[in-house]
């Protein structure tokens, strides 16, 4: 039973915070993305996207890495790139990145507990770092809107798999908005409105209706 002498409005310590979260994204590159048929691939691309953008605003640590760039899967997702255009992505040859130590340095290094990771494919390059990630004490928060697998099976199987060892499914607009979490922050709100009506679509086409009626309100 809950003792209301010890309810506070204190957030709960499992929330995603610019203070205790940093984004992993994994192989978003162009092979990787032919081979995506789990859903259609430019929402995925607005999802990581979007997600990126939510990183940048909310100054949250981010590492991004990709697999055999020179040889096979080509460079890394150009919208990425336009978000952190000083990022250095990782390039490895294993399919696990967290079997590689450069990999693994750079996310200790940002000193974060929370793991907000988003990659290509959801069955192999995203689900592999995600297990050995759980299996060293991290908290990961799969984000299931900006991945993608092979196939729809291989997708939602990759992600049950991944639930079962105690990851966090979200989507990217979720990480968004927790992130937020009170309209009164107003040092991101307006960064927050224009990343929804950018990439999140219907909600997004909500904010720009709403908009446009108040300010029409607010001349007359």
């Amino acid at each position: 039973m809950v003792n209301l002498a010890d309810v506070t409005a204190a957030p709960s310590p499992d929330l995603l915070t610019p203070d205790n979260a940093m984004m992993l994204f994994v192989d978003h590159q162009p092979q990787m993305f032919f081979g995506s048929g789990s859903g259609d691939r430019t929402s995925i691309i607005n999802g990581t996207v979007g997600l990126a953008k939510a990183a940048r605003l909310f100054d949250v640590p981010t590492v991004i890495t990709t697999v055999a760039a020179e040889s096979f899967s080509g460079p890394v997702l150009p919208q990425l790139l336009e978000v952190f255009p000083d990022a250095r992505p990782i390039d490895r040859t294993t399919m696990n990145a967290w079997e590689d130590p450069a990999l693994v340095d750079a996310v200790k290094a940002t000193g974060r507990s929370k793991i907000v990771i988003a990659g290509l494919w959801t069955e192999v390059c995203l689900v592999l770092p995600v297990l050995s990630a759980l299996d060293q004490g991290y908290e990961v928060y799969v984000v299931g809107d900006a991945s993608g697998g092979v196939t729809p099976a291989a997708h939602e199987h990759a992600m049950q798999r991944m639930l079962a060892a105690g990851a966090v499914p979200v989507t990217w607009v979720q990480v968004l908005l927790e992130l937020q979490r009170d309209w009164a922050r107003a040092t991101t709100y307006d960064g927050v409105m224009e990343i929804v009506k950018a990439n999140a679509g219907a909600y997004g086409l909500g904010v720009v209706y709403a908009k446009h009626f108040i300010g029409a309100h607010a001349a007359g």
